[in-house]
């Protein structure tokens, strides 16, 4: 997760299909719900593959710092948790050097 460009997304299942976890999007997102804040692994740049942030009453605000992070990256989020995952998303082959 640490080469997600600043103002680039990925989605929860890419990652674990990067990390040879394929199938277990879920669990990465279970796992990155556990990390401490504030973070240096660039967890806000993770987001479901509707496009969306997962928004839940269970994340204890996470959510919404997830939304702020995001932001002030230049990611247009509103208030449902929806971006242009397409405009933003990352593509690591095209980002080698990231």
């Amino acid at each position: 997760m640490a080469r997600i460009p600043h103002g680039r997304l990925a989605t929860y299942g890419q990652i674990a299909e990067l990390i040879g976890a394929f199938g277990c999007a879920r669990q990465l997102g279970w796992a990155l719900r556990r990390l401490k804040l504030p973070s240096v692994v660039p967890w806000h740049r993770v987001v479901n593959a509707q496009g969306r942030i997962s928004m839940s009453l269970s994340r204890e605000g996470s959510d919404w710092i997830q939304r702020d992070l995001l932001l002030a990256e230049g990611i247009p989020v509103d208030a449902e948790g929806r971006l242009p995952l397409r405009q933003f998303l990352w593509h690591p082959d095209a980002h080698a050097g990231d």
